[in-house]
């Protein structure tokens, strides 16, 4: 069987003015929803540590549900699925925002409750000792050691919750990923618009990546 195949190199350069166009949404999306998700996981990881129970138990569920489900699912749920709830579409953008920040949310729980634990009890008991009340003792001594420790993994949920966003075509969002599927309708060039798709999605990432080893750095600095 005779197969070639050559790469069109003209069609993958003529495809990146229209993908750019995708990349707004996919940083909106992502930056956004992460924004939210951390708020969600300071509150939910610091409940599912708390000593009460009916605060400790929602929150854990909240986690669980989050971390053991697909974000595919929870997209087209908050989508598809909760329109008919509360009797008014979503928008596709709305949606995808609200599926990073309560994805992401729950995977940022785990990381802040890994956080403030692995600090030694040590630090709090110094706290007190100072005249400090829990509430400055926390705050003031045990979140910024906690905060530095979270940066890597931290970093880690950012990038994945970047490439996440490229399932959000399902539901008609203009993103990266969405942008090639519909240049490729019209001209046909699968592999080489796919292809671009990943550098760009490569280059968000590795930029980022770059930003948080930075970060980190003077983040270790500076103790």
């Amino acid at each position: 069987m005779d197969f070639s195949f050559q790469f069109d190199w003209q069609a993958a350069i003529d495809s990146i003015p229209f993908l750019l166009k995708g990349i707004p949404y996919t940083l909106l999306i992502s930056f956004g929803g992460l924004l939210i998700g951390f708020v969600l996981g300071i509150i939910f990881g610091l409940l599912s540590i708390n000593k009460k129970w009916f605060l400790r138990w929602p929150a854990t569920a909240y986690i669980e549900i989050f971390r053991g489900t697909p974000i595919l699912v929870q997209v087209l749920f908050i989508f598809y699925g909760l329109p008919d709830l509360i009797g008014s579409p979503i928008n596709p953008l709305t949606a995808g925002i609200a599926a990073i920040a309560l994805n992401s949310g729950a995977y940022i729980s785990e990381v802040v409750r890994g956080g403030v634990q692995s600090i030694d009890k040590g630090q709090s008991e110094a706290g007190l000792s100072l005249g400090l009340s829990r509430t400055q003792t926390f705050w003031s001594v045990i979140w910024p050691q906690a905060f530095r420790r979270m940066i890597p993994p931290l970093g880690n949920q950012a990038i994945v919750s970047i490439k996440d966003t490229s399932l959000f075509s399902v539901i008609g969002v203009g993103e990266l990923v969405r942008q090639g599927q519909i240049y490729i309708a019209n001209t046909f060039t699968a592999f080489e618009v796919y292809f671009v798709v990943a550098l760009l999605y490569l280059a968000i990432t590795l930029s980022l990546s770059m930003i948080l080893r930075f970060v980190e750095r003077r983040g270790l600095a500076s103790v």
